[in-house]
């Protein structure tokens, strides 16, 4: 029994000795995966959570200084989503980075990568930019009438790569912003008033002075006609069928097209009344028989 008990003991002092071997050894392993590993995750952590937060603080601070600058809000949003994606995207690889991870080839493949979106997207990178210009600059807003790229409309929208435009049969025309900024942009709402330009051509018989009196009564007798700035009639040309005047008279802007329609319908029927012809086209043709024909020879 006593050998028995003393072997029994020789073997637990053993196993007693070989766990507290093992346990030194988990706990050297342990310190040094620690050292290795736990560290540069908690500061890839830590950075990825405060650049987190320095991103939108950023990004809110861009955005209140845009608001100050009374910016569109259309721009206000989208500039802090692309700050807010470029930061996040430098705090990530700076995250990696302390974890060890190779960003050089990262950071180019990612450069590559830019590279080629931009290019495949070049015109809409272009629109992009426009649209930029366009909210930033201003040169018409929401509810102006205006001539861009072509396209004559009521402006219902400017958004980042194409305008809307709503034209007089209510059409509605979305015009990329590339072509609105690449040509000339005619704002008709920008200025209170308008000048008619009108020409009205009479016949070589007709009585010049009883024409322009005619012309002026009728001016005189629309309310919409501005006394201010004057009205000029003047003749413009002698055409080839009809003495033509140049008939401008200034109106606000929301009558330019009612004085317009009105001054042509109203000087037709006085002109009618009048005596006073409208001339239409017309060509003398000389007939020349044989008998003129030998006389010329």
């Amino acid at each position: 029994m006593e050998l028995r008990v003393s072997i029994w003991s020789s073997n637990n002092n053993l196993n007693r000795k070989g766990d507290l071997k093992m346990e030194n050894i988990s706990t050297e392993k342990i310190i040094e995966l620690v050292q290795q590993y736990g560290l540069p995750i908690v500061w890839a952590i830590v950075i990825f959570i405060v650049g987190r937060i320095v991103a939108r603080i950023a990004t809110n601070m861009i955005g209140g200084m845009l608001r100050k600058g009374n910016v569109d809000q259309t721009l206000i949003k989208f500039s802090q989503n692309l700050i807010y994606i470029g930061l996040m995207a430098f705090v990530i690889i700076a995250a990696l980075e302390k974890l060890g991870v190779e960003t050089t080839s990262f950071a180019a493949l990612i450069a590559a990568a830019g590279l080629a979106i931009g290019l495949a997207l070049q015109g809409s990178l272009s629109n992009f930019a426009s649209g930029v210009l366009l909210i930033i600059f201003r040169p018409f807003k929401v509810g102006d009438f205006v001539e861009a790229g072509g396209i004559s409309g009521t402006v219902e929208a400017v958004e980042i790569f194409t305008t809307q435009l709503r034209t007089g049969d209510n059409k509605t025309i979305i015009v990329p912003n590339g072509q609105v900024t690449g040509s000339s942009i005619t704002n008709f709402s920008t200025k209170p008033t308008r000048r008619v330009d009108m020409v009205i051509g009479v016949g070589y018989d007709d009585d010049l002075k009883k024409v322009r009196a005619v012309i002026e009564e009728v001016l005189n007798a629309d309310e919409r006609v501005l006394k201010d700035p004057a009205v000029t009639i003047g003749l413009l040309e002698l055409g080839d069928s009809s003495v033509n005047f140049a008939v401008r008279p200034w109106v606000n802007s929301a009558d330019y097209w009612g004085v317009l329609f009105d001054f042509q319908e109203t000087i037709k029927n006085r002109f009618d009344s009048e005596g006073i012809s409208f001339p239409y086209p017309q060509q003398d043709v000389h007939v020349i028989g044989q008998n003129n024909l030998d006389d010329a020879a």
